[in-house]
């Protein structure tokens, strides 16, 4: 039976969170000595780590921009968002139309309140204290109600997450996305990458890694025909399914994943 989690709102300084590894990596000031540690340790065995946060950024980027430019898209989730930096989910898609609207959803509580602070002005956009998995807590949430139209298209992120949460039949990333598109209307769209590698060993240490690290607030590093089963049944926007940077690059000459040792992979689907 599906329980929805008590989500402790303290901040443990001497714990990373991906959430705030995520941050440093992308030069963000909202991390901590713990958490710049853990990414020192990191980079020893996935030197690339870096250069990937950077490229799945502006994967998120392009996506939001493509969809609310191309699809007419105005409505958008973002679940595991992450701590607020430059050119959010909002501001790309508020870009296109002021009136998008942005729901970030997250589990840190140190999203909450930079979230919170940095959203505030802003009508249009909320965070949601929320564990990811937990689907009727964030649907039925009445900031979420507030601002999305179920009834129309949205589009749901589920960026560069899924490896933070472990397999379960009834929380794992398949059991998540079901959920949700059985609560989407036809046209709306799901953003899903996650860190994948066909290293055994790659996989294993850093699940591993990060397992420890965050005490027990991790998944695992998982292989590209993952991602691939939780599109099924969805149309895939081209390029299809790839490696993130090369997911409809703004130019020939926009910065590329250049070591494979992990990737971000990833793409978009259609909801028929």
């Amino acid at each position: 039976m599906h329980t929805e989690k008590q989500l402790s709102t303290k901040i443990d300084a001497s714990v990373p969170t991906a959430a705030r590894m995520y941050d440093h990596y992308l030069g963000g000031k909202d991390n901590y000595a713990a958490d710049r540690a853990a990414c020192e340790e990191l980079d020893k065995v996935v030197p690339s780590t870096r250069a990937l946060a950077l490229n799945n950024r502006r994967f998120l980027q392009r996506v939001v921009r493509t969809l609310a430019a191309e699809h007419g898209i105005r409505q958008f989730l973002d679940h595991g968002s992450g701590l607020p930096t430059q050119d959010n989910v909002h501001q790309v898609a508020q870009r296109v139309d002021p009136g998008s609207r942005v729901v970030y959803v997250d589990n840190d509580p140190m999203v909450l309140v930079h979230g919170r602070a940095l959203l505030e002005q802003d009508e249009r956009t909320t965070v949601v204290h929320a564990d990811l998995r937990e689907t009727d807590a964030i649907f039925g949430h009445p900031d979420t109600r507030r601002l999305v139209d179920f009834s129309q298209p949205v589009a749901v992120l589920f960026n560069s997450v899924f490896h933070c949460i472990p397999d379960s039949e009834t929380d794992g990333p398949p059991a998540v996305v079901r959920r949700v598109a059985e609560r989407l209307a036809p046209g709306s769209f799901m953003v899903m990458c996650q860190l994948v590698s066909e290293d055994a060993e790659v996989r294993r240490f850093v699940t591993d890694f990060m397992d420890q690290a965050t005490q027990g607030h991790w998944g695992r590093v998982r292989e590209e025909k993952d991602v691939a089963a939780l599109f099924e049944g969805m149309e895939i926007l081209e390029p299809g399914l790839v490696e993130v940077s090369t997911w409809r690059p703004d130019s020939e000459v926009a910065p590329r994943q250049l070591t494979q040792e992990w990737i971000e992979f990833g793409g978009v689907g259609r909801l028929r």
